[in-house]
């Protein structure tokens, strides 16, 4: 059998099925540590930069190792990319009839069920229903991603699909029509299973409830993009209540009512009654958005009186429920998710571990109380034990000047094993760092309008094919504001359209300027001469009075730490990595990074964030910049009367 580097090979299968494929040393490299690392059960951490192919290179000994093996992505993009079509190129090359599976969460699959209530209650916008139903006839896996017609943040989304709350299980009528369960029992008789993280997160959640679980035993499991796991750990392994799911028990329980306790109107006043309850509760925080700590708000007499008013709600609600739940499944499942959002309220009113932070997110009508880890590494580790696999961990963006210290900190992983590559992208000659001179602090008043001052050169010298990366949205939304005035290139504002629909409309400009916030740092890949421009307004710390960074701050006090050096900074330098890593994404690119913050040379810590970037040619001097340009689209004029030549 061929070894993972010689599938890899200039004259191996892989090259075979691909026309222009050029064999790389990193890649080849890379194959054979995740190779060894599956063969001897050891866990890996590799950052490949971006180029390298790390895709192909842990997909190759994944399906050579005979093992069952979960691949864990960062988006449901990437999902289907893997499925749909780098698994079928690397199965066809080995020529090995591997069974593989995607699997993703509940909310992307129809529920047959809900969404027979909802077509039945004639609720929702009827002919997108028809057009659902034709759609439902039709369909083999139930996949929602098919149905281009309902958005992800689609309302009418919540009532054809299922949550854990609301899921019958073996109750339900469709039960063994369910998508998901399909869905699930192929991931089980199959040796490869795509998921991401969010459902493998998930999955760990109620392995350790002993509840169920959502995936096979496994022998690997193999995290991409795994830069994105401590954050969404924590977010995960949070507890609290928010009010979507109360008001979702609301309107079920009207539904539950209608269908199976007609004779009574009692659910009806108790579901308007925690509706009610649930808006005052969000009133008592004020109309703005917020995020802040609990102890901000416990206190005061608006907040208790609303969480009282809550719990008297759901308690009176849950009385109703029990008199009538055996009566129908609705009423079962609904009595059972009312005594889970009781549980969960009483456990956060009452919490006061110093294991926990506690802290109130609000954004427009919506509000989530949490209960969020200060430090999720004994809780990842814990979780991912109970499957008794190895894992592996890839990302172009895990090290901070070459040391993967944070990263492996924030989940346990000090024993890993760790190995680096750089990728083929030569950016002495592809790219070159501009540090603008003159900024001000990026603190002070007036710091978005010089910025903006100052790019517009940069942006004369590209010709426009420039991504502007913002730390806030207010920021993004003062310099869209200067600029509509200052250029003459076409101008693209996240929040005007999707973020899939402005990425269409900067390829098709190629000379747009593109203006994003933290959704457009990672995840983004433009190549070519739409984009030969990044600029990153400043470093990217966690604000300081985020709760959950304050909380882990202080905690690092209390144990002698310093929290800036030891997790501001690397926290922010692995983000800066992914904002950087959107300029050269092919061997034929090339570009100008510009870091317009001017810390990066005033403080003693710019060392190690420009230590941790690719080795670029600085300059703070704008004629190189224009120099830069002129020089790629001479060497593209003449590549080009080359061409002419030839032909």
């Amino acid at each position: 059998m061929l070894s993972a580097a010689e599938i890899l090979a200039q004259d191996g299968p892989v090259a075979r099925l691909i026309d222009g494929f050029h064999a790389r040393a990193d890649q080849q490299s890379m194959a054979t540590a995740v190779e060894a690392a599956l063969a001897a059960g050891e866990p890996l951490l590799c950052e490949a930069g971006t180029g390298t192919g790390k895709t192909f290179a842990y997909l190759v000994p994944a399906l050579q190792s005979g093992q069952r093996v979960v691949i864990s992505t960062g988006t449901k993009h990437l999902q289907d990319q893997l499925f749909q079509k780098d698994l079928p190129l690397i199965r066809k090359a080995l020529g090995q009839p591997i069974e593989v599976a995607l699997l993703k969460g509940r909310g992307n699959y129809l529920c047959r069920y809900r969404f027979q209530q909802t077509l039945e209650s004639g609720n929702g916008p009827r002919a997108r229903l028809q057009a659902l139903n034709e759609w439902a006839r039709r369909t083999t896996d139930g996949d929602l991603s098919e149905f281009a017609e309902l958005a992800d943040n689609d309302a009418l989304r919540a009532s054809v699909t299922s949550t854990t709350d609301n899921c019958l299980g073996q109750d339900c009528p469709e039960f063994e029509q369910c998508f998901v369960l399909k869905a699930r029992r192929r991931a089980v008789q199959s040796e490869v299973v795509v998921v991401n993280h969010h459902l493998l997160l998930a999955d760990m959640t109620l392995r350790e409830t002993g509840f169920a679980e959502l995936l096979p035993a496994v022998d690997a499991i193999i995290f991409d993009e795994a830069h994105q796991l401590p954050a969404l750990a924590a977010e995960f392994f949070s507890e609290g209540l928010n009010s979507r799911q109360l008001l979702g028990l609301a309107r079920d329980c009207r539904q539950a009512q209608a269908t199976e306790a007609s004779d009574t109107r009692d659910l009806l006043t108790l579901a308007a009654d925690l509706e009610f309850a649930v808006q005052h509760l969000r009133l008592a925080f004020g109309n703005r958005d917020l995020r802040a700590p609990w102890d901000d708000w416990a206190r005061r007499d608006s907040v208790e009186a609303a969480l009282d008013e809550l719990d008297q709600a759901l308690a009176d609600l849950d009385q109703a429920l029990a008199l009538v739940a055996e009566r129908g499944r609705l009423l079962t499942f609904a009595r059972r998710r009312c005594a889970l959002q009781i549980q969960r309220l009483h456990a956060f009113r009452a919490d006061t571990s110093e294991h926990w932070v506690r802290w109130v997110e609000a954004q427009g009508q919506q509000l989530q109380l949490h209960r969020t880890p200060i430090d999720v590494s004994g809780a990842f580790q814990s979780r991912l034990q109970a499957y008794g696999c190895t894992s592996i961990y890839t990302s172009a963006t895990l090290t901070v000047a070459g040391d993967f210290s944070h990263f492996a900190g924030q989940l346990g992983l000090q024993e890993a094993s760790q190995q680096t590559w750089a990728g083929p992208f030569d950016y002495a000659q592809q790219a070159l760092l501009y540090l603008p001179p003159g900024l001000p602090n990026p603190m002070e008043a007036g710091y978005t309008q010089k910025l903006v001052a100052a790019m517009r050169p940069v942006l004369e010298a590209g010709g426009g094919s420039a991504f502007l990366l913002f730390t806030s949205h207010r920021a993004l939304q003062e310099a869209a504001r200067a600029l509509h005035e200052a250029i003459d290139y076409p101008l693209l504002v996240q929040g005007e359209a999707p973020r899939t629909e402005l990425l269409r409309r900067f390829r098709e400009h190629g000379n747009a300027v593109l203006l994003g916030t933290s959704s457009f740092w990672e995840g983004v890949d433009v190549r070519g001469e739409a984009l030969t421009c990044v600029v990153i307004d400043k470093l990217p710390f966690p604000p300081p009075d985020d709760p959950v960074y304050a909380a882990r701050a202080a905690r690092m006090k209390e144990q002698g730490i310093e929290p800036f050096m030891n997790y501001a900074l690397p926290q922010a330098i692995l983000s800066l990595k992914q904002g950087i890593g959107r300029l050269i994404r092919d061997i034929n690119d090339y570009g100008v990074l510009v870091l317009c913050d001017p810390r990066i040379r005033s403080k003693g810590y710019g060392k190690r964030v420009l230590k941790s970037l690719p080795p670029l040619p600085q300059t703070a001097d704008i004629a190189d910049v224009q120099r830069f340009f002129q020089d790629r689209r001479e060497q593209a004029g003449n590549r080009d009367d080359a061409l002419l030549t030839r032909q």
